[in-house]
């Protein structure tokens, strides 16, 4: 069983006195950040410095001080690297890397960098993970609540000999001892998080509820009610496996729909398709993945902006447009 850590557990003491460098104010930043100063954190924002950028307008108008991101790792004792995976490698370069001392953290939210070692810090630095299991938006709503998401903890590199001290101090001040911060590594965070995004979460759920969209209205079902049946109400199933697992939902939901979903469930995702779960598990594995991606993004994402632009242009999408202006409670 992984090892949970709570507040009672982290040394709050340990940020007293550090400054704390967010880098990219963005969803996780601008909750990183506001979460801290309000738990008593010295916090400034690394962004880039110009009014038409909305993560620095968004700084600004809630009271940060805001610098480039070089001279916020100068200042800071805690460099926490929020910006998109494609481009931390670059700004780790070119802005942090000069900066960093021995005796300073170097944090992140995702392994994806540290994992596939596209960015490898000096050994004398600490380095060190709090991931959030939430987006940003929620992160900072559970804390002004009172409340708080669960986050991930996992130690790369420990030279201070207290990089657990200092990670389990952060995580707390977001939020996270109060939920929870259980214990992982970079290499599990990264590749369980990769694979849920690509095979359930996103690409999975996206494929299927295509699919189903696709096989009513091609026997002739209104595009509106297959909207309404495999993609609308997929958030009502959502919110029951979220509030308490596959049993709630099944207990929830009628007795047709469980049996139905017990008996037609295992026939649709099948040993097929666990196989081709396990092919895009081994790919994040050995890096395939995280070669592809960087390369893509490295080229201009043509294939990928093709991609996007394909998904946007489903049917599925230009029926779902028209049937959300009905919907004025999710405006």
């Amino acid at each position: 069983m992984a090892k949970i850590y709570y507040e009672k557990d982290a040394d709050h003491g340990v940020l007293s006195g550090k400054t704390v460098s967010i880098i990219g104010f963005g969803s996780q930043g601008h909750a990183h950040a506001q979460n801290l100063r309000d738990s008593g954190v010295n916090v400034v924002v690394g962004e880039l410095l110009d009014e038409n950028n909305p993560n620095y307008k968004a700084a600004k108008e809630a009271g940060f001080e805001v610098m480039t991101a070089a001279e916020a790792a100068q200042r800071g004792d805690v460099v926490v690297l929020l910006v998109p995976d494609t481009i931390q490698k670059t700004v780790y370069e070119n802005d942090l890397k000069p900066h960093l001392v021995a005796g300073n953290s170097l944090m992140f939210a995702h392994g994806f960098n540290i994992h596939f070692q596209f960015i490898e810090p000096s050994p004398d630095i600490d380095v060190w993970m709090i991931a959030p299991k939430g987006p940003g938006h929620l992160v900072r709503e559970e804390f002004v609540k009172g409340a708080g998401v669960p986050c991930l903890v996992a130690i790369h590199q420990d030279a201070s000999g207290k990089a657990l001290d200092k990670a389990l101090a952060y995580g707390s001040a977001v939020g996270g001892g109060r939920g929870g911060i259980i214990e992982t590594t970079f290499k599990e965070e990264t590749e369980t998080d990769l694979f849920g995004e690509q095979t359930v979460l996103c690409g999975g759920s996206a494929a299927l509820l295509k699919a189903g969209f696709e096989i009513l209205t091609e026997a002739g079902y209104q595009p509106e009610i297959a909207y309404f049946e495999v993609l609308h109400e997929l958030k009502l199933i959502v919110d029951l496996y979220y509030r308490g697992g596959l049993s709630f939902m099944n207990y929830s939901v009628s007795d047709t729909a469980e049996y139905g979903g017990y008996t037609v469930g295992p026939r649709v995702i099948t040993e097929e398709s666990k196989a081709a779960m396990r092919e895009a598990l081994r790919r994040i594995q050995n890096g395939e993945f995280a070669k592809e991606w960087m390369e893509e993004y490295a080229s201009g994402g043509a294939n990928f902006k093709a991609l996007r632009e394909a998904e946007a242009s489903h049917p599925v999408e230009q029926v779902g447009a028209e049937l959300r202006k009905m919907m004025t409670w999710i405006k």
